[in-house]
């Protein structure tokens, strides 16, 4: 319960972030990954400010061995440059880039993006079920 609470809260919270720092706004983000046109910087401050927090994070969480709340720890992610990461990267941008949104933005939008937030949710699931065995499909081949 107290886990469940607690992921609901921090959902809350990096969704008020992503409503606040314009990352739900497709124009925005748009305007970011413009560079050769009408580049719009601002959105550089949201990735700053995410990641001085985390640097932090990842140096407190190296020096314990349990969370607050009692669970381990999750190991740090293997920084190799693998082929499934490369590919994913390159289609989330892809997606990024021709949409404005990406999954945690989409879901903040469900609440005021009307039908076009669930298509763009519902087709985003259905990418995310396809994508196994369209994979494992393509290593068979």
């Amino acid at each position: 319960m107290t886990r469940n609470l607690f992921a609901l809260l921090a959902g809350s919270l990096f969704g008020l972030g992503l409503m606040l720092s314009g990352m739900t706004d497709t124009a925005k983000v748009r305007g970011f990954l413009d560079v050769l046109g009408s580049w719009d910087a601002t959105l550089i401050f949201v990735i700053v400010g995410a990641l001085i927090p985390m640097f932090f994070a990842w140096r407190v969480a190296e020096a314990r061995r349990r969370a607050l709340l009692g669970n381990d720890i999750p190991a740090r992610p293997d920084p190799a440059i693998t082929r499934d990461l490369a590919m994913g990267s390159t289609l989330f941008g892809i997606g990024w880039g021709l949409s404005g949104l990406c999954p945690g933005p989409a879901m903040a939008s469900l609440s005021y993006n009307g039908w076009g937030g669930l298509v763009f949710l519902a087709a985003m699931v259905a990418g995310m079920l396809a994508a196994p065995p369209v994979k494992a499909r393509l290593m068979a081949a």
